[in-house]
């Protein structure tokens, strides 16, 4: 079967930020042991470490990936854990990453922030091997057969997916694939698929695109026909997303 990467299509569609930040708001914590080395690693929602006591945390971090518009970001558990024995690559990082924030030298800020995104690729490829018993995205993408489907919606939004096209290329009969796309990642392939479509046109339109232009990007016949399904899933027009709108007023499209 041809490669392919699970990651790298949500990696360059949000944007991630990892920079400094309290316990009480940090979405990533690392705690060490007695002689100060680092111990464990805290991922999950805002606050993951408030609960950790003070004296063992090394490093703490706000991550934005997107929020909840990254469907990744939105299936990840509230709060997961990461084990540093014997992962020295990873315990370097951390050291790397804190000695960075002390130094405060020029560009330490971007440093930081780029020994993050890796921190968190690293975190994220070992939270798909774990899999997840809960229905949603990080469960699909765990699967072997039906993560091959999810990354093809990714990579292609604007192609006319049809259930039997992925399920050629997941490997499965089409009525296999579809009982097991559902039960998976807890939708139809064609409500993933157009839930995936309209998070990138409300990120294009915000970047200032045309209606028209993002509407054939993402496989609509029409602009009005877009406009219906963004109004429906995000309960305003699409032309109120463009940077424009907020000098303009209220625009609608009929």
């Amino acid at each position: 079967m041809q490669s392919f990467d699970r990651l790298t299509t949500l990696m360059e569609r949000f944007a991630l930020r990892v920079c400094p930040a309290s316990v009480q708001q940090a979405e990533l914590v690392v705690t060490s042991v007695a002689d100060g080395s680092a111990s464990m690693i805290w991922f999950g929602a805002a606050g993951v470490g408030r609960d950790l006591a003070s004296d063992r945390v090394l490093l703490s971090a706000a991550v934005d990936w997107g929020g909840t518009a990254n469907p990744l970001m939105a299936a990840l558990p509230a709060r997961s854990c990461y084990d540093l024995e014997g992962d020295t690559e990873l315990a370097g990082l951390v050291r790397l990453i804190r000695s960075e924030i002390d130094a405060a030298r020029c560009g330490s800020a971007s440093v930081v922030n780029r020994l993050g995104e890796v921190l968190i690729v690293r975190l994220l490829r070992a939270q798909i091997e774990a899999g997840s018993t809960r229905p949603g995205l990080l469960a699909g993408l765990s699967d072997p057969r039906l993560s091959r489907a999810l990354v093809a919606i990714h990579d292609q939004p604007g192609r006319e997916w049809r259930n039997d096209d992925l399920a050629a290329i997941a490997g499965l009969s089409l009525s296999r694939f579809a009982e097991s796309f559902a039960a998976v990642t807890g939708e139809t392939p064609a409500a993933y698929l157009r839930r995936w479509r309209l998070t990138l046109a409300r990120q294009d339109l915000r970047r200032g695109d045309r209606v028209d232009a993002v509407s054939r990007r993402y496989g609509y016949g029409s602009p009005e026909g877009f406009a219906r399904a963004f109004r429906h899933r995000f309960g305003v027009n699409p032309l109120a997303m463009r940077p424009e709108a907020g000098h303009r007023g209220q625009l609608t499209v009929s």
